[in-house]
């Protein structure tokens, strides 16, 4: 019986091992897994060729957006990756329901840059052509339409 547990545990680690080599092997064109950065965060360092993200939650059905805006980092230290959005509920995308909006970015080269989002909600003006939203519409609602909150992040690149 001893040496039956050995082998079944044995087993298991030889097909974890083999799971790993597996998932780590392929084609060799697969970028490896960026590094998440917390958005609450202002200061990212990263190095030549690493890849790294920036997530932030959303609505859409309340109207609440995030863009990356004007100024673009620097392109010689730091390039725009993409972004993807993720249901919060997981698979499934609820009516109502909020996401996951991951920016990723790719660390090109020394130096430093900063990244900057836009935060748009119903409450606030969005369409100057610089984050990419509508613009709140005119109406005589009791709250105050205001600038977007924009979070600058200085990236530092080694």
């Amino acid at each position: 019986m001893r040496g039956r547990g050995l082998n079944r545990a044995g087993g298991a680690v030889a097909a974890a091992g083999l799971l790993a080599l597996v998932a780590g092997c392929g084609s060799g064109s697969a970028a490896p897994t960026p590094v998440a950065h917390p958005t609450g965060e202002s200061r990212v360092t990263a190095k030549v060729g690493e890849r790294f993200t920036l997530t932030v939650h959303e609505n859409a059905s309340t109207r609440e957006h995030w863009y990356l805006s004007a100024p673009r980092p620097d392109a010689a230290v730091v390039r725009d990756r993409g972004q993807h959005s993720a249901s919060d509920s997981g698979d499934e995308h609820l009516v109502g329901g909020g996401s996951s909006l991951t920016f990723t970015f790719e660390a090109t080269g020394r130096g430093s840059t900063r990244i900057v989002l836009t935060h748009c909600t119903f409450a606030t003006t969005c369409g100057d052509g610089e984050g990419g939203g509508t613009p709140a519409p005119a109406s005589s609602a009791p709250y105050r339409e205001s600038a977007p909150e924009r979070v600058v992040y200085t990236v530092t690149v080694r």
